[in-house]
């Protein structure tokens, strides 16, 4: 099954699907690599989105080549340039940051990644990306030299959401950042639901179940688990547990 088709077909049944974003500046070895893919695969993740908004390290090593060794859970690649293209991925989400008004992001990095796209067998997931402001600045928020929304303002980025609808987008991502202090709201992210009509990612400040909880109940329809994944193996098993 392609990846949007599960997405899609997740939402229409009302299912909240997880990922697991893995960070490659935060990888120690091989190994570290390893057990964290299968730890992922046996909680029952549902998909593994592979990328970061500074990567500060140049690897030998392939890791996404060596994740689709040793797991079938597909492996989404979430860039924030387009040297982050890599074949040996499933999918790509194809970025448009739509909370901004920095031109390099909203198209600028699109027009030099799509005739690499074209020649690639990944599939292109056209999604629009929200930062949303959820304590202290993020790297991404910094890299991109954009403004988030304000944490307090669901009815901005509602109407922001249906304007990337009315664009052709078909995935929406809400993202409160790396490291984010706490949540979006879940307020927002019901508004967001309420507003639209294709599904909705949420990520940034996920520590909790409870709160992941929140989330789903509120709409979110695939949730992006990092740092909680990172500092605590059991995390994902949980969450997948109680998504059930």
């Amino acid at each position: 099954m392609r990846i949007l088709e599960k997405i899609e077909q997740a939402r229409n049944i009302g299912q909240t699907l997880v990922a697991q974003l893995i960070d490659p500046d935060f990888i120690q070895s091989i190994d570290h690599l390893i057990d964290i893919i299968q730890s992922g695969e046996e909680g029952g993740v549902d998909f593994f989105f592979f990328g970061g908004s500074l990567i500060e390290q140049s690897h030998e090593v392939d890791f996404i080549e060596v994740i689709k060794k040793i797991s079938k859970v597909p492996v989404v690649i979430f860039p924030s340039s387009p040297n982050q293209i890599n074949e040996n991925a499933d999918g790509i989400l194809f970025l448009s940051l739509i909370s901004g008004r920095n031109p390099e992001f909203l198209i600028g990095n699109q027009v030099l990644a799509a005739p690499l796209l074209q020649k690639s067998k990944l599939e292109i997931l056209p999604t629009g990306y929200m930062l949303i402001s959820c304590g202290e600045k993020t790297t991404a928020e910094y890299i991109s030299n954009t403004a988030s929304i304000p944490h307090s303002k669901a009815g901005i980025a509602a109407t922001t959401a249906l304007a990337g609808q009315y664009l052709g987008l078909r995935l929406m991502y809400l993202d409160g950042g790396s490291g984010a202090d706490k949540t979006i709201s879940p307020e927002m992210v019901n508004r967001v639901k309420k507003t639209i009509n294709i599904p909705v990612i949420v990520g940034g400040g996920i520590r909790k179940i409870e709160d992941a909880v929140k989330l789903c109940e509120a709409g979110a329809d695939l949730l992006v688990i990092g740092n909680a994944a990172e500092k605590n193996p059991n995390f994902i098993p949980e969450l997948c547990e109680k998504m059930k």
